[in-house]
């Protein structure tokens, strides 16, 4: 009478085969383990880049309008009228609008920098009601005022404040040929990037001491969340009723969602190439499973002669190969939990890894156990005992 296995006793018999290759296994092991970090390592580093994506369109918010000048019909840059910043404002569902304007004047460290060194910062005129509406925090210092917006303060951003080595509120700096104290320094914005690299000045005092026109760049429109769409269609007629056209309007969240979009293509390429790395693991374990039933065709001999059956020595090298492949799939979701968490703090996201990649990670490998290990497995039962036993 044949005697049965227990699944206690399969296990053990399974993973004393492992037990007794313990170099071959770890490197036929680690083949998958690398193939499903990968994969994991994808997957956990976008969906925590898209969290903190949506983390930051959370806080600044998806209802932020910007219109700009195009050009006109001889290809000439266009303006925007003086007025354009009140009458966007009366657009129903619009609850703030503010606006910057270019001014024609540079800004350095000193007196002592050559002109034209600019280092890409741009000068801007600033409406003091522009943090409110765009949702900008200062780092150090603080916004413009009333009183500072009349006088030569100026306030950074971060960039520009880095490339002009400011570090706080107090210094001074050569802009349009005068000196201006810092009173701020503004915090990285997503959704307003060109602020960023910008030097911020009052209204009132661009156009009494650097030559400033009055008209707005850039307007900037906070709207009520329903009210998005119906605004944009209104921003350009409003803000020039005699030339809609060479009014530019945008959504700067687009911006982010497309960059989104981006990610998630490049991902798809990512764990295209995790895959290949996850199939020739395969091949590893598969290498390692006709090695080890060449190598064992005296005991599967033996164990054939002393009443195991086909179907016992079958299931022996499938469990064999389904736990190194497990093992490999265990230690790579490990693995790659760990490179997601050590790239996303670093750059100071959460740290975000779906279940159902960890659980897919898992189940892909015994697949590819149950696939490579299959061909061996059945090699190994069909050898009869007296030609297992007469190997070499």
């Amino acid at each position: 009478m044949t005697a049965r296995l227990g699944f206690g006793d399969v296990l053990r018999v399974g993973g004393s085969g492992l037990r007794a290759r313990p170099l071959r296994v770890f490197l036929s092991a680690l083949g998958i383990a690398i193939g499903i970090a990968a994969m994991i390592g994808v997957v956990g580093i976008s969906t925590s880049s898209r969290a903190q994506l949506q983390a930051t369109l959370d806080r600044l918010g998806t209802n932020l309008l910007t219109a700009a000048p195009g050009q006109d019909f001889m290809g000439e840059d266009a303006s925007m009228p003086e007025d354009a910043v009140g009458m966007i404002g009366r657009i129903p569902g619009v609850r703030t609008a503010s606006a910057t304007g270019k001014v024609d004047a540079s800004v350095y460290r000193n007196d002592r920098i050559p002109e034209g060194e600019t280092g890409g910062i741009s000068v801007l005129a600033a409406r003091v009601d522009l943090t409110r509406t765009v949702g900008l925090t200062t780092s150090t210092g603080t916004w413009l005022n009333a009183g500072t917006s009349r006088y030569p303060a100026v306030v950074l951003g971060s960039s520009a404040a880095e490339r002009l080595g400011v570090i706080g509120a107090g210094t001074q700096v050569w802009l349009g040929s005068q000196w201006f104290t810092v009173v701020g320094v503004l915090e990285a914005n997503g959704l307003a990037p060109e602020l960023d690299a910008a030097a911020l000045v009052g209204w009132d005092v661009a156009q009494a001491r650097l030559g400033f026109d009055g008209h707005p760049t850039t307007v900037y429109t906070r709207t009520d969340k329903h009210a998005v769409e119906d605004v944009r269609e209104l921003m350009a007629a409003t803000a020039s009723p005699e030339a809609p056209n060479e009014i530019q309007v945008s959504r700067p969240s687009d911006a982010l969602a497309a960059q989104n979009a981006t990610d998630r293509a490049f991902t798809g390429l990512l764990l295209g190439l995790g895959g290949v790395a996850l199939l020739v693991g395969g091949v590893g374990v598969a290498n390692t499973m006709v090695i080890s039933v060449l190598e064992r065709r005296a005991e599967i001999g033996l164990r054939r002669s002393l009443g195991a059956t086909r179907g016992q020595i079958r299931l022996q090298f499938l469990t064999e190969s389904q736990l190194l492949a497990a093992l490999g799939g265990v230690g790579g979701v490990g693995l790659g939990i760990a490179v997601t968490a050590v790239y996303a703090i670093s750059q100071g996201w959460p740290t975000v890894v779906p279940p159902w990649a960890m659980a897919g990670g898992v189940l892909a490998t015994l697949a590819i156990g149950a696939v490579a290990g299959l061909y061996p497995a059945i090699r190994a039962a069909r050898l009869s005992p007296t030609e297992a036993l007469a190997a070499p």
